[in-house]
């Protein structure tokens, strides 16, 4: 039993840990965008409308969101979130081992509601009809497909979601930040699992 938990330990770690150094990387990506916008601001551009302010930002706001969320897991993992230390520093490993897991239960909580706004801000994306809730349209999207393919899956889309410049659809993005909560619970899981072993007094 112990070595499935390390097993599982293992893998979801060395999963965000690859995901996260790869956000970490795309930050640049970023960073090329935002200076793209001060240089054409500063040469005073305009192309019929595209005003390079206007773009830049708007992807920027929605990769800064994806990269925060896709990183989080990483961050979960090296330990790098912030926490006001009134006595948590000055407790045995057991007692912070404790603490970190009823941590973790009120984390699992909020991501899973998380999850479930950034499942229905997907499906608004992919032009889900208002009435119908996520969960029910993923599921009629996911038998679809097992019983007929991409088309009859196909046939529950509606029109997608746009950016208000570039009119770039929005789902590659919202469903970045879907998956990437969905790895911070697994993180969270793993985080859980290792809090429960040290308060046994198992080596990890």
């Amino acid at each position: 039993m112990k070595r499935a938990v390390l097993t599982y330990i293992r893998v979801i770690d060395a999963m965000n840990y690859r995901v996260g150094r790869f956000a970490m990387y795309l930050l640049f990506v970023l960073i090329g965008v935002l200076l793209w916008s001060i240089f054409m601001r500063a040469m005073s551009y305009n192309f019929d409308g595209f005003i390079p302010a206007g773009w830049t930002i708007e992807i920027a706001k929605f990769l800064l969101v994806a990269y925060f969320i896709v990183g989080g897991p990483y961050s979960m993992q090296l330990g790098a979130n912030v926490r006001m230390d009134l006595f948590y520093g000055g407790w045995t490993p057991k007692q912070k081992a404790w603490m970190d897991a009823i941590t973790i239960l009120f984390l699992a909580f909020y991501l899973s509601v998380v999850l479930n706004g950034a499942a229905s801000s997907l499906a608004y994306a992919l032009g889900a009809h208002y009435k119908l809730g996520a969960w029910e349209f993923f599921g009629m999207l996911i038998s679809s497909f097992f019983t007929g393919g991409f088309d009859a899956a196909g046939e529950h889309l509606g029109r997608f979601e746009a950016t208000r410049t570039w009119k770039l659809p929005l789902w590659p993005i919202k469903l970045t930040i879907a998956l990437g909560v969905i790895l911070m619970l697994l993180q969270a899981s793993s985080e859980l699992l290792k809090d429960l072993l040290r308060i046994r007094g198992e080596e990890i």
